[in-house]
């Protein structure tokens, strides 16, 4: 049995900035004070911090037959998670570079994610199942209901975090049919729930079935939950890289509920955990462990 299963993206991050002034092309090199090479892609990124928090954590994606894609096997296994799952085949490793700029980033990811093949088993062996960066698996949006829908039948509970829709269509079919947790940002449920506020598109989002978690920044979030709308302010930090945050929050609210932990209480870990992420470069290096995280969800109980 395994706690978590994670489909989706999983490539190398290349995070450098901060830019001071617009990107200038026509051969001009800009100089930023960092750069780091790490491992990226959502489903990634979450795996790991689910893993942090103490979960038995697999990943079902793909990567290429090449030296960018046995850095995020390599990678992935370092941090304890099962990547027997993760299938090589011969299209390149997907890579993303982001530029960051005044609290904001731009993101250019190559390539693509070719359908994969998520074994019978192991879905049928997990205790819950999340669908990462649903846009970049355009090949297996047809494919994705029935997979959850297999999951729940085995007794699996279900999350969908969409992320960025490059086409900007916004458009999930019926998925949302066969998932118990929602966990988009704010600009991401405004767009999915065609609403002008984060706070009347979660309504609309928790009317089509799933709870809603909403990432908020350094707000913290909120959560659509049985007619309820529940806060937290997250904990203040002075954040150094906040690629991954939302990611570290979706492994924290997943990890509580696995615990068998109250919407609340998974709301109040979750937005923990993404703003421990950003005390450093890249979405994995600070993500914290279970202990941490309560330590400050205590502290802030008291």
């Amino acid at each position: 049995m395994v706690d978590l299963l994670v489909i989706g993206d999983a490539n190398p991050d290349v995070i450098v900035g901060p830019l001071t002034e617009p990107l200038a092309f026509g051969q001009h090199e800009q100089l930023v004070d960092a750069g780091v090479l790490t491992l990226g892609g959502s489903g990634a990124i979450m795996a790991c911090g689910a893993a942090r928090l103490g979960l038995s954590v697999a990943i079902a994606g793909r990567v290429g037959d090449d030296a960018a894609g046995r850095f995020v096997r390599e990678s992935l296994a370092e941090r304890g998670v099962d990547t027997a799952a993760l299938v090589t085949d011969d299209a390149p490793t997907p890579l993303t570079v982001i530029i960051t700029r005044d609290g904001d980033r731009a993101m250019l990811t190559s390539g693509s994610w070719p359908s994969f093949v998520v074994p019978a088993e192991l879905l049928a062996s997990s205790r819950h199942v999340h669908v990462a960066s649903y846009f970049l698996l355009s090949s297996m949006a047809g494919s994705l209901p029935g997979l959850l829908a297999a999951a729940r039948r085995h007794g699996a509970t279900t999350s969908l975090d969409t992320n960025d829709d490059p086409a900007g269509r916004w458009d999930v079919g019926s998925l949302l049919s066969e998932v118990d947790l929602l966990l988009p940002n704010a600009n991401e449920a405004m767009r999915l729930a065609g609403a002008p506020t984060a706070l009347a598109a979660a309504s609309v989002l928790a009317s089509r079935g799933p709870v809603v978690a909403v990432k908020d920044g350094a707000a913290g979030g909120f959560c659509h939950s049985d007619g309820n709308v529940l806060h937290s302010r997250g904990i203040v930090v002075s954040p150094v890289d906040a690629v991954g945050a939302g990611d570290s929050f979706d492994a924290g609210f997943v990890a509580a509920k696995l615990k068998g932990m109250s919407d609340q209480l998974a709301l109040d870990v979750a937005a923990v955990c993404g703003a421990l992420s950003t005390l450093s470069a890249g979405g994995t290096t600070s993500q914290p462990t279970w202990a941490d995280a309560m330590s400050y969800v205590e502290e802030k109980q008291a």
